[in-house]
């Protein structure tokens, strides 16, 4: 048998296995008396224990651009790949403050996502509607990018007999298939199989490629300190991300990626608030495997230099597929392709469960049918991805360069109108749109970074201002802050 038809025939097995897995999952649940409304289908039934969201908050972190652009990025920068560690670490200290806080308010009133939280804070519907619009364009740039990795590794690693096409439709397939059924639960049961194939695959990767390439770690550090010395410093190859924008991005994103829909979407997973801050001491530990194909980049320097543009993304696979046995290649892409599945379903998830819940409720026929509601959104949202990344693929990639600063933008409206019931609706709204315009402004005129710092922090910086100043300049008490009206389920008695 050739090394194509093993490595296809491996990944296809774990491919179906993966759809049974999840089918397992929502299945299991029923049997247990889960049911199956919105709640259990979008957060789990708020049932997952400490591993499980540990598994699928990891894996949601744990992408395919861990073992593509993270390698891409060790690659062509060096040091400055680090700030994936930094933030994800700084963000799951603020997430043992923010995922219980969270969780127990929308525990308390019912609610399954950030755009109803923000309705129901703000007593508008309507608000909850322009959230999930918003969050929808910047969250549609990830689910194109994982179905852009997984197309990439599947044809790479089984040696060109799968083409990018199918590949592509493969992962929007697969994840379909299993996400509509059994929701956020299977996701977390498919992150089981993932994780465990992450840590065997890039636990040998870190042994093989040093000894076969360099005789052992010792020789590789020496030829790195020696003949690219500039890879190990700030601001890296290339000399673009220095000490401000490390620091700045590290900040920002630590504080974005508590408020991100699919973060949130975990922690109201969670059995209980405990839950989560277990899970917050635990999940750092998960970030020790990001390390190793940022090294195997910066070794894939010597290995196979020259490579540009998209191609350093592939610059870990460029190390193994012609050295190592087809069935461990096939492996290796299973893990990989894993690691674009399990976040684009929670990806495809919250989109669906976005517009099921703020978007389509507010038409009054389907109000009562918003799993189903929210189960088609996916599918379609899935399909307007993969039809994308057919056809305009450089349009999502543009978006994708907003994405995380844009969604910074939510901050003050969402996370400070939580916890500061002074933030007025005008207040917000005003920051929110100022923001957003001045992160697309410095974005799109390729003026990130602006003066050394994320242009995204800048913009959050105008965005608070805004809101501090129209919400202390607001009268006081223009906005339903009593008990009895942020205790209402907004769709209750729908204002416009």
């Amino acid at each position: 048998m050739s090394s194509a038809a093993v490595a296809t025939t491996i990944f296809g097995a774990f491919m179906v296995g993966t759809v049974v897995l999840g089918l397992l999952a929502v299945r299991g649940r029923r049997a247990e008396g889960g049911g199956g409304g919105l709640a259990e289908w979008s957060v789990g039934g708020r049932s997952l224990g400490t591993v499980f969201i540990w598994v699928l908050m990891a894996g949601e972190s744990y992408t395919s651009f861990s073992y593509l652009g993270a390698a891409g990025w060790g690659y062509n920068y060096g040091a400055p790949v680090l700030y994936v560690v930094a933030y994800m670490s700084c963000g799951y200290a603020v997430g043992y403050v923010v995922g219980p806080l969270l969780w127990a308010y929308a525990k308390k009133h019912g609610l399954v996502g950030i755009t109803d939280m923000v309705a129901h804070r703000y007593g508008r519907p309507w608000l909850g509607a322009l959230v999930a619009l918003l969050a929808t364009v910047f969250l549609l740039p990830y689910v194109q990018l994982q179905i852009t990795g997984m197309g990439v590794v599947v044809s790479t690693i089984s040696y060109g007999a799968i083409s990018l096409n199918w590949a592509y439709f493969l992962a929007f397939a697969v994840t379909t298939g299993f996400v509509v059924v059994s929701g956020l639960r299977g996701s977390a049961w498919v992150s089981v199989l993932k994780d465990v194939l992450v840590i065997v695959t890039l636990a040998l990767l870190a042994i093989y490629v040093p000894l076969h390439y360099f005789d052992g770690y010792g020789h590789f550090f020496d030829r790195i300190v020696n003949e690219k010395s500039d890879w190990l410093t700030l601001p890296g190859h290339g000399g673009v991300f220095g000490q401000a924008w490390f620091a700045s991005t590290t900040v920002l994103n630590s504080l974005t990626v508590v408020i991100f829909p699919t973060t949130v979407a975990g922690y109201l997973g969670a059995r209980s608030a405990d839950t989560l801050r277990r899970n917050a001491m635990l999940l750092p530990a998960y970030n020790v495997l990001l390390f190793v194909p940022m090294l195997l980049g910066m070794a894939a320097v010597f290995v196979v230099p020259g490579l540009v543009g998209a191609d350093s993304n592939l610059a870990l696979f460029k190390l193994v597929v012609d050295s190592l046995p087809a069935w461990t290649v096939g492996l290796i892409g299973v893990a990989a392709a894993l690691s674009s599945i399990v976040p684009m379903a929670v990806f495809m998830l919250v989109i669906g469960t976005m517009w099921g819940r703020s978007v389509l409720a507010l038409v009054p026929g389907l109000r009562a049918r918003q799993k189903a509601a929210s189960q088609i959104v996916v599918i379609v949202a899935g399909a307007l991805a993969l039809l994308m990344t057919y056809t305009v693929p450089n349009t999502l990639v543009r978006l994708s360069l907003i994405s995380y600063e844009g969604m910074a933008q939510l901050l003050p409206l969402l996370l400070l109108g939580l916890v500061w019931r002074r933030v007025t609706l005008v207040g917000g709204l005003a920051g929110l749109a100022v923001g957003v315009a001045t992160v697309c402004g410095f974005v799109f005129t390729d003026h990130d970074p602006v003066w050394g710092v994320n242009a995204g922090i800048v913009a959050l910086g105008v965005n608070l201002a805004v809101t501090l100043a129209l919400s202390y300049a607001g009268p006081k008490g223009a906005e339903p802050v009593g008990e009895d009206a942020l205790a209402r389920d907004p769709f209750d008695d729908v204002r416009v």
